[in-house]
This record gives C-alpha cells, sequence and structure tokens, in this order.
C-alpha cells in the first residue's frame, strides 16, 4: 500500500491538537518560576513550599510518564489522551483557585499527572496519523512548539504576573483545554498498543524507581546532597530501576518497556542525546534567565524579551530541519543541533567571563546559536525515536524518551546549581557571574557528549535496512484500529 506524499485533513487535525498540547504540557514545566514572588507574597510559605510549587508538577510529570504511555496502548491511545487532557485542565483550573500554598502544591501535583498521561501519546497519535513520507516535517513542527513551550515559559509567565495576576498562568490553561477536548474526540483517530495486559508489577517499579530519583535530584541542592533524605531517595530509587530493568528482562510475559529496545543502537543513542541534551538545556535557561535579571537588572518580562533569539528560534527552524531529514535521515541535524547548542552555552560563558556586568549585545550571537542548535535537535530527534522501533511499540518508546528528557531537566537544574553555589552565590553581580560561567561549561559539556551519542545512531540506509529487518522477522501488524499495518519506515 502506497502513502500519499501529502498530510491528508486528519494528519493536519492531529499535528494542531497535540502540538497545542503539548506546548500547554511543556510550558507550565518552568511558566511558574518568575511567578514564585507574587505567589509568595498572596499565599505565604517559605522557600521549601515555593520551591514545592515548581517540583510537584516536574516530579509528577516525570514518574508517571511511562505509565501514561503504557494506559495508552492498553485501552487506547485517543481515550488516555482525551483523560489526561481533561487532569489537567482540571489541575490548572484547581491551581488558579488555590486558596493557599498547600493548595497550590496539590494543584500542581494534579496538572504534572495529567501532563504525564497526555504527553507521550500526543507523539504516538501523531505518528499513526501522519504518513511517513511526511513525519520530519510534523514532527519538527510538534516539537518545535513544544521547544518553544520550555523556553519561552519564564517569558509568559513573568508577562501573566506582571500585567494581570499569577493566577493567570493558570486560567490560560483552561479555555485551550475545553476547546481541545471536544476537537480531539471529535478529529483524533484511536490506536492500541501490542500489549493486551497492563504490566502492573513493572508499572509500579518503574514509577516508584523515578519518583526516589528524581525526588532526590531536586531536594539535592536545598537539603544537602548527603542529607539522609536524599541520599535515601537516590539509593532506593536506583535500586527500584534496576529491579524494574530485572523484572522487565527476566518474569514479566507482557513488559511495559521491553529490554531488547536498548539493544538497537539508534533508540539508545538518541536517548542518551536527549538525556544529556536536556541536562544541559535545561539548567542553562534555569540560570541565564536569573542572570538577566538579577544582573542586568531587567523586569521577568524585559528578560524573556532578550531570550526571544534563542526562544523564538524552533518556530522558524524546527520545521526545516524536519523538511530536511525527510530527505537526508535525521543523524545528522541532530548532530549539528547538538553541536551548535554546545557551542553556544561555551561562547555565552566565554562573553560573560571577566565581565563586570551585563553586556546583553555581545551575547547575541552565543543567544542565536543556542537557538539554532535547540531547533535542530528537537524535530529530527522524535522521528529518530520513533523509527527505531517497531508500529506497535511507538507508545512506550515516545514514553520513555520523555521520561529520560525530564530527568535530564531534573538532573541539569541540580548540577548546574550545584556549580553555581561552589563557584558563586547571589550576594553581588561578580558572584553571580562567577558561579554562572563554569556551570555554562559543564552544560556545554554534557550537550557535547550528547552530540557524540548521537553519532552512534546508525546511518539512513543502515537504520532502514535494520528497521525493516526487525519488522518482518517479528511478523506483527500494526494494532492500528481500522487501519492496515504500516509500512516499514526509517
Amino acid at each position: 500500500m502506497t502513502e500519499k506524499p501529502v498530510m491528508g485533513r486528519t494528519a493536519i487535525w492531529t499535528l494542531v491538537i497535540v502540538s497545542t498540547a503539548g506546548f500547554m504540557a511543556a510550558l507550565d514545566n518552568l511558566v511558574v518560576t518568575t511567578a514564585l514572588p507574587s505567589i509568595r507574597e498572596e499565599l505565604g510559605g517559605g522557600l521549601s513550599d515555593l520551591e514545592w510549587t515548581v517540583s510537584a508538577y516536574t516530579l509528577s510529570f516525570a514518574v508517571l510518564l511511562m505509565f501514561g504511555a503504557a494506559l495508552g496502548d492498553r485501552f487506547g491511545r485517543r481515550r488516555i489522551f482525551l483523560v489526561g487532557l481533561a487532569v489537567f485542565t482540571v489541575g490548572s483550573a484547581a491551581a488558579a483557585l488555590s486558596p493557599g500554598i498547600g493548595a497550590l502544591i496539590a494543584a500542581r501535583a494534579l496538572q504534572g499527572t495529567g501532563a504525564a498521561v497526555m504527553m507521550p501519546l500526543t507523539l504516538t497519535l501523531l505518528t499513526t496519523a501522519v504518513p511517513a513520507a511526511k513525519r520530519g516535517l510534523a514532527f519538527g513542527v510538534w516539537s518545535g512548539v513544544g521547544g518553544l513551550a520550555v523556553a519561552a515559559g519564564p517569558l509568559i509567565g513573568g508577562s501573566l504576573t506582571e500585567h494581570f495576576s499569577w493566577q493567570w498562568i493558570f486560567w490560560v490553561n483552561v479555555p485551550v483545554g475545553l476547546v481541545l477536548l471536544p476537537l480531539a474526540y471529535l478529529r483524533l483517530g484511536e490506536s492500541r498498543g501490542a500489549g493486551r495486559a497492563l504490566d502492573v508489577p513493572g508499572t509500579v517499579l518503574v514509577s516508584l524507581g523515578m519518583f526516589g530519583v528524581v525526588l532526590g535530584l531536586i531536594r539535592g541542592n536545598p537539603d544537602g546532597w548527603t542529607s539522609p533524605l536524599v541520599l535515601g531517595t537516590l539509593i532506593a530509587g536506583t535500586l527500584l530501576l534496576a529491579a524494574f530493568v530485572w523484572y522487565e528482562q527476566r518474569v514479566a510475559a507482557h513488559p511495559m518497556l521491553p529490554m531488547r529496545l536498548f539493544r538497537s543502537r539508534a533508540f539508545s543513542a538518541v536517548n542518551a542525546a536527549s538525556l544529556l541534551m536536556y541536562l544541559g538545556m535545561f539548567g542553562s535557561i534555569f540560570l541565564i534567565s536569573q542572570y538577566l535579571q538579577g544582573v542586568g537588572g531587567f523586569s521577568p518580562q524585559e528578560a524573556g524579551l532578550r531570550m526571544l533569539p534563542w526562544t523564538a528560534m524552533p518556530l522558524l527552524v524546527a520545521p526545516v530541519a524536519g523538511v530536511v531529514s525527510d530527505r537526508i535521515g535525521g543523524r545528522p541535524i541532530v548532530v549539528a543541533g547538538l553541536a551548535l547548542q554546545a557551542v553556544g552555552l561555551v561562547l555565552f560563558g566565554l562573553v560573560a567571563d571577566g565581565s563586570t556586568g551585563l553586556d546583553y549585545p555581545a551575547q547575541i550571537p552565543a543567544i542565536v546559536i543556542c537557538g539554532i542548535g535547540m531547533s535542530l535537535y528537537f524535530g529530527p530527534t522524535a522521528q529518530l525515536v520513533m523509527a527505531s522501533v517497531r508500529p506497535q511499540e511507538q507508545g512506550i518508546a515516545s514514553g520513555a524518551n520523555n521520561a529520560l528528557r525530564e530527568v535530564g531537566g531534573a538532573l541539569g537544574v541540580a548540577v548546574l546549581a550545584a556549580v553555581f553555589s561552589a563557584q558563586g552565590g547571589y550576594q553581588s553581580a561578580r558572584a553571580f557571574t562567577d558561579g554562572l560561567v563554569p556551570a555554562l561549561y559543564v552544560g556545554g559539556a554534557a550537550v557535547g557528549l550528547g552530540a557524540l551519542a548521537a553519532v552512534l545512531v546508525p546511518r539512513r540506509r543502515k537504520a532502514a535496512a535494520a528497521s525493516a529487518a526487525e519488522v518482518a522477522a517479528a511478523g506483527a501488524p500494526d494494532e492500528r484500529v481500522g487501519a492496515p499495518a504500516a509500512p516499514a519506515r526509517l
């Protein structure tokens, strides 16, 4: 069966719906950061409470991503996507209506739960709906929108807080969610994965393991890396994840994450690159946005505007990168993107090093390079992840990749903040710069290692041949509801 070389109406509707949902979920990772002073003034609470306002979302999001993907494979991806979108919308309204800091933290956890359920399914639904020849373009748009949301979170949060109130950073999600729910029900196609039984022990092990690791990373800097809570959660989380790997390999009849996927060089390499990319990018944005405010003296909105050469770049470059990846394959574009991101971070550090204040014009080239690098990475990476597994395994592959990204982001904030604290601090502009520069070097080195990992992804011809051979050997059709088996993909 030959696929049409153009995207049909269903594919376009799917792209619009899942990109919008993904934008909301990604935006809420960092949108609350610039609103924290206003939240503290109105709701009270100490430093630990404010940290949990950010961490409650990140923690529930990272922990439940794999579970959300497994639910979609078992009960239907459109159905579970609708459930996740509804939970996220309700959580957003609850956050806006929170009477106290405790209620806000609980609402943020509910938001993260909804985002974790729907986020991995956005990529699977898109892959099912879009013809193989156009997936690079679709993934470029989807990931460019998501990357814009992550990077523009501080700008949007700061603007809404400055001109309206902090509640509006949550209220904006509600009408969007209410519009998306009927559209998703009417326009998205239904599909399921290969597994008929939900892997309950595996789900519990990986969820608890992720909870321990991410909680330890989040609390490492504020509580101290040798505190009983941090050491205990990191050790327990690592042991639970090791038990999960053993159980999936040796015991599970229907594993939620088949360990044989990691025998694929493409799958392992692209996931390692994703973790390292988010480690360097998240931690750097976290510190640079504060640098522009603390050293440059800009308001949250002004600081966000000065990040636009970085944050707006995905809208321009990511779709083009997706189209080019359809022609030449995603590997060289991902490698180039990660290399540029690493160069941009190091260059920003070099310009800041030795400066007594903020020299923004001199830093614009570094910010632009970072934006181009991030844009080149996003779309082709999604394509490589989905092409490295069988069609019926794409849901769990998406969940695994998103989970590793979130772990990388949490690790990046923790590691780069630790470097910043060891070498500098908030005492003065000079102290902040002294901490920022080595932290950016560490972030650039991490992204550079990600580029080396991406080099290990097989070339296009080799990857296509391996994928076709694996699908033919498995003899397993795509279990798309009411659709024929999908053709072999890159």
